[in-house]
């Protein structure tokens, strides 16, 4: 539910739109759709049971730009004047069924600009649901999206008032033209956010746990790497009595060394190219097949990029060839001239 690019208020909660400014935003070549919203909070009841949640207008476009009648549970994407879509969370809560006209659920919103709560300041609109979706718990108890002109008039706001307007590029290479092509046209009065700008506390976690990670198996890594100096050394006592016999042929204290070193160099590079194509498989087959699934209509979401790849290998290779250089360390000349 992240839009490529997404404007903003730069102060308040709402902007205006012109339909000047529409025109000009749908000139941006590489600019594929764009989709107004409205959002605020509001009670939401039904019989007996309420809950505080918020209320999403959005135009036709908004299923293009976010793809969100994709994670529709059941029930059909119909939003019209009437008809409205919500959260699993949402109806478990309140009790609600898609097309359930005889008891609709009533969405209260607080009238601007009124300090105190009484019946007076408060507007309701009735809406059916026409179909449940399934994103995430916290966002299955969020959202209802309704129509957008109706949410405008639920909330006394112009018609071109909006809260938000997601953006959908053709062209992800021309992210950032695109972003300032886009704030040319809104100008100051809004701020404009990409992905990682939107969800800046996530990217942290994520690049945090992935650190994280990085360390937690390089550690792995440097306790494997002792078996491959074990390895080595058994190997440099097996051979011994060849190791005395190429000493005395002439073969130098630092060549018999090097044998050692390019072997257990041999070892760590080529399981690290072994494990390194193996995990590019299992990620590449996640971005072909999405086989694992965060829920049945989300697929777990991976990049492959090649920049990891050379970090991992690279931290392979630097750990192999301190761990070789250790092992063939362990021939001296006392040891091979008895």
């Amino acid at each position: 539910m992240i839009p490529d690019l997404k404007a903003l208020p730069a102060s308040g909660k709402f902007f205006s739109i012109s339909p000047n400014q529409e025109e000009q935003l749908a000139q941006i070549e590489d600019l594929a759709f764009y989709s107004k919203e409205l959002e605020e909070k509001v009670y939401l009841k039904h019989r007996e049971k309420g809950h505080i949640a918020f209320i999403k207008g959005i135009d036709t476009n908004y299923t293009h730009v976010m793809g969100m009648d994709s994670m529709l549970l059941y029930g059909t994407w119909r939003i019209n004047s009437q008809e409205a879509v919500a959260g699993i969370g949402i109806t478990n809560i309140l009790g609600l069924t898609v097309n359930q006209y005889q008891n609709p659920l009533v969405v209260l919103a607080l009238k601007p600009g009124k300090g105190s709560l009484t019946q007076k300041s408060l507007k309701t609109k009735s809406l059916v649901l026409s179909g449940v979706y399934s994103v995430e718990e916290n966002l299955d108890k969020k959202y209802v999206f309704a129509e957008l002109p109706s949410v405008q008039q639920l909330l006394e706001k112009l018609p071109n008032q909006v809260s938000g307007v997601n953006f959908k590029v053709k062209n992800k290479k021309q992210l950032t033209d695109v972003k300032n092509e886009i704030a040319a046209v809104l100008g100051k009065e809004v701020i404009i956010k990409d992905r990682q700008e939107l969800n800046s506390t996530l990217h942290r976690m994520l690049n945090t746990e992935n650190l994280a990670t990085y360390l937690v198996f390089t550690l792995v890594l440097i306790i494997a790497l002792f078996n491959v100096v074990g390895a080595i050394i058994m190997m440099i006592l097996d051979k011994l009595q060849n190791l005395k016999t190429l000493y005395s042929l002439g073969t130098t204290l630092k060549e018999l060394r090097s044998i050692y070193f390019v072997q257990g160099i041999l070892v760590t590079g080529l399981g690290g190219l072994i494990g390194v194509g193996l995990a590019s498989l299992l990620i590449w087959s996640q971005i072909a097949f999405g086989w694992l699934k965060i829920i049945p209509s989300l697929p777990y979401p991976v990049e492959y990029q090649f920049i990891n790849v050379l970090i991992v290998f690279g931290t392979i290779f630097i750990l192999g060839v301190i761990a070789s250089k250790i092992a063939s360390s362990r021939i001296t000349k006392k040891m091979i001239s008895i």
